[in-house]
């Protein structure tokens, strides 16, 4: 990875983000995916956008696209692509979308993008750097106890009746049903990007596929926040089936251990 990459990797935003822009609260066409996910000519129009410029200029690495699928896949160096992370959200008029952008080396997350095209802002991570918001640094927060803490999560009916009781075991940890303001549901790839920024201090999620969670580790572990699966293991390309996507993100390492014994 090379600073070449990141300034890649903001094209690549900058790409996505001028084709989604004229389609928010305008008209656009929506189909219905094998899994029943909806999927609108923004999210393939902005992954095209990407695709093209990686094709062009970085040829013998690999890509990893929602929408496209996987090209030379046995390239050590793979690009992952969600042109539109939330796309409920984006057909809804709600600006908490996101473009996530990654680039993986051996299986491994090492470069991460959340933009977010509507509101102007990225937060971009490199394995090693700091993690920046709009080109300036940012940190996660401290975290005392779980009690003190906020939870987020893009919403509870995504996850199995297996994985609920886990999760539901963490929001009574955290929340404890004593105070408003808890736990925060909706946002997708927007919630890791406030994580980052010291604005939330867990998120938990399950069914993640690696186009969903590849960019993030990167943007959290670059503000000091860390990110594993519901074992404490690290995120890696194969978290999606090994672990059935089910990740956590900590902007306090410290909390981890809690976490996990609160999820049981």
């Amino acid at each position: 990875m090379t600073p070449a990459d990141l300034q890649l990797a903001n094209r690549l935003a900058d790409a996505a983000g001028a084709a989604i822009r004229p389609l928010f609260r305008g008209d656009w066409a929506e189909e219905r995916k094998a899994d029943s996910s909806p999927v609108t000519e923004a999210d393939r129009a902005a992954e095209a956008a990407m695709r093209a410029i990686i094709e062009a200029e970085r040829p013998d690495d690999g890509i990893i696209g929602e929408e496209y699928g996987t090209r030379n896949e046995s390239s050590g160096r793979q690009w992952v692509l969600d042109p539109i992370d939330g796309t409920i959200s984006f057909m809804a008029g709600r600006p908490i979308f996101g473009t996530l952008i990654a680039l993986m080396q051996d299986g491994w997350p090492v470069l991460g993008i959340i933009d977010q095209p509507v509101a102007g802002e990225r937060w971009a991570g490199r394995i090693g750097e700091g993690t920046t918001f709009n080109g300036k640094p940012v940190r996660t927060r401290a975290c005392k106890s779980l009690e003190e803490a906020s939870l987020a999560t893009s919403s509870p009916h995504y996850f199995t009746a297996e994985q609920a009781e886990p999760y539901m075991n963490l929001a009574q940890a955290v929340g404890g049903n004593k105070r408003q303001g808890s736990i925060v549901y909706g946002g997708d790839c927007y919630n890791y990007g406030l994580l980052a920024g010291g604005h939330l201090d867990v998120i938990c999620e399950a069914g993640l596929a690696i186009y969903d969670y590849a960019a993030l580790v990167p943007v959290i572990e670059g503000a000091g926040g860390v990110m594993s699966d519901w074992q404490g293991n690290p995120i890696d390309a194969d978290t999606a089936a090994k672990e059935e996507g089910r990740v956590l993100a900590l902007g306090d390492p410290a909390r981890l251990d809690d976490v996990l014994e609160a999820m049981g």
